[in-house]
């Protein structure tokens, strides 16, 4: 039977603190632990052996595969989509005889708007990802990560462009790309340093 709830599922495995925060339509699966003060949004879904700790803060429709700990300082925006066994850090110089907890200690760790992260990648706090990056498998990030940029290595490091929809970026001559699954044209910057959607009424103009 599942934990008591009228508008969220959690396996009766799955550990609830008093004062976490749950969002409607929300699945929490075996073995679960959520902190007291997680925020988690509505339509999340939380695989099984996830720990959430307090002051996380996940949006809506995140979800989060098996064997992920989310450490205080970390923020998912709405469809933050985490890969099996992804790790999260919150401080950079741990020391055991070093009490380094609470505010004014960990570092926080930012993921925008449909971010991606692949299986057994490691995040380093501190850092930010821009919307729709792309981290692949087993990579390891210690620096931000502009919008839309597929990044991998170990350091990871820039790679190509990806589309909100998952499909990698092939620019043409006047800098323009065009997603094969959604259509949505993307450009890329001058310098090639970021990436931006193509409004559906901006014409495709060539470029001198």
């Amino acid at each position: 039977m599942p934990h008591p709830a009228s508008d969220y599922y959690a396996h009766p495995t799955a550990v609830l603190d008093e004062g976490c925060q749950i969002g409607r339509g929300s699945r929490v699966w075996h073995f679960c632990h959520i902190s007291a003060g997680a925020d988690i949004g509505e339509q999340c879904n939380l695989g099984q052996n996830v720990f959430v700790a307090d002051g996380v803060v996940l949006g809506r429709n995140v979800k989060v595969q098996n064997n992920v700990s989310l450490y205080g300082g970390v923020v998912c925006e709405d469809d933050v989509f985490l890969g099996p066994s992804v790790v999260f850090t919150n401080v950079k110089n741990p020391r055991s005889a070093v009490p380094r907890k609470g505010a004014g200690q960990y570092q926080s760790t930012y993921l925008e708007q449909g971010v991606t992260v692949g299986a057994n990648a490691t995040i380093v706090c501190g850092v930010r990802l821009g919307r729709y990056a792309f981290v692949g498998a087993g990579s390891v990030v210690t620096h931000d990560v502009p919008a839309y940029a597929l990044v991998y290595g170990a350091p990871a490091r820039p790679q190509g462009w990806m589309s909100a929809y998952g499909h990698r970026l092939a620019f043409d001559a006047n800098r323009r790309a065009t997603c094969p699954e959604s259509g949505e044209q993307y450009e890329l910057s001058a310098d090639e340093k970021s990436v931006r959607p193509l409004p559906k009424n901006e014409k495709r103009t060539p470029k001198n």
